[in-house]
């Protein structure tokens, strides 16, 4: 047998750039925190930066997102300095095809890996983190006991109601009824029996498929105008509501965002705007607990906490509930000498 301990301390000797990251994963949903190996970004606030990441940098990105590093649905975050006096530090997320302007997934688990690592400094039983995000400042609340993160807990941006009761007729899906919401991000809702869906027999190329027909379909059909960042106008998925697996549960989320990715978590920034959405329904009351459902099973509890305004419209703060947990820690190299060094996605 030959001796592999060597391969411990072994670095290639060619000039390679080297990216290392933590991994954690949110209820199933990855997240690749990169620690180091991406180049100082210029700008005042965390768009800024994640403009200059974008235009400069963007192969960057593509090489820890894609293949063969990443694979189509990875998620990943970049820490930046705060654009907010108050605030601890910001973030920039990422996956496979651009940037997000918030991810409630992405929160837990930096709230998580940021207190376990020991990187902020711990206050038990309780935590309070402020991270500015593109979509705005958001405050998690990490519970810990003997340094251990038990959940976490955060405060998400204002969310609102875009659409109620809206339809519109796609070939092959005929006439569909959605709902327009706003978390951190826009979705379209969707009940997925309406569109032939069932969340535990039907193939992930199906919520792919149906999820991005819908999504580019609305896309063509309406213009979407948040009322004070215009860096926010646009569909960023669609979430098929289901029936609970679970009866203790409210109901199953399947969300299809990006690219085609599908989210192994209830998805933060989609239940915030399902929170948004059965609040203004009057379907539940402040402070009222939603507890909903992934595709995989793992779950979110999302409530209502205060009423809100963004601009002139009416809003609500959610809170969300999750845990997560750290998987590992990965160095990769980008050889200028490799020609598909900034990866790839297939299906």
């Amino acid at each position: 047998m030959i001796e592999l301990s060597p391969l411990e301390k072994w670095s290639p000797n060619n000039k390679r750039l080297e990216i290392n990251t933590i991994d954690a994963h949110t209820g199933g949903e990855p997240l690749r925190i990169i620690i180091n190996g991406f180049p100082k970004l210029n700008g005042n606030s965390v768009l800024a930066k994640r403009n200059h990441l974008a235009q400069e940098f963007d192969y960057l990105r593509k090489a820890i997102m894609l293949e063969p590093r990443g694979h189509a649905d990875m998620y990943g975050a970049l820490i930046v300095e705060p654009e907010n006096k108050g605030s601890d530090f910001g973030v920039i997320f990422m996956h496979n095809e651009g940037y997000s302007t918030g991810c409630g997934h992405a929160v837990i688990a930096i709230s998580t890996v940021l207190v376990e690592t020991g990187i902020i400094n711990v206050i038990e039983p309780e935590t309070e983190i402020n991270m500015d995000v593109p979509s705005g400042t958001i405050k998690s609340y990490v519970k810990v006991k003997n340094n251990k993160v038990n959940s976490v807990r955060f405060l998400n941006v204002p969310s609102f109601v875009e659409l109620l009761d809206a339809s519109i007729s796609i070939p092959g899906l005929s006439i569909i009824n959605y709902d327009l919401a706003y978390g951190g991000a826009y979705y379209a809702i969707v009940k997925g029996e309406d569109v032939g869906l069932n969340s535990e027999l039907s193939k992930m190329s199906e919520f792919v498929d149906i999820g991005m027909k819908i999504k580019n379909n609305i896309i063509q059909d309406i213009k979407i105008e948040h009322p004070i960042m215009q860096e926010m106008n646009f569909l960023y998925g669609t979430i098929f509501t289901f029936d609970p697996i679970d009866n203790n549960n409210h109901s199953r989320n399947v969300c299809v965002f990006a690219n085609g990715e599908v989210d192994r978590s209830p998805t933060g920034t989609g239940v915030s705007a399902r929170a948004a959405i059965h609040y203004a329904r009057n379907e539940i009351k402040m402070r009222e607990m939603l507890t909903i459902e992934s595709i995989i099973g793992s779950t979110f509890n999302v409530s209502v906490v205060e009423e809100s305004k963004i601009g002139s419209l009416d809003a609500v703060i959610p809170e969300v509930v999750g845990s997560a947990n750290i998987v590992g820690r990965n160095t990769f190299w980008v050889d200028s000498t490799d020609d598909i060094a900034q990866g790839f996605m297939l299906r």
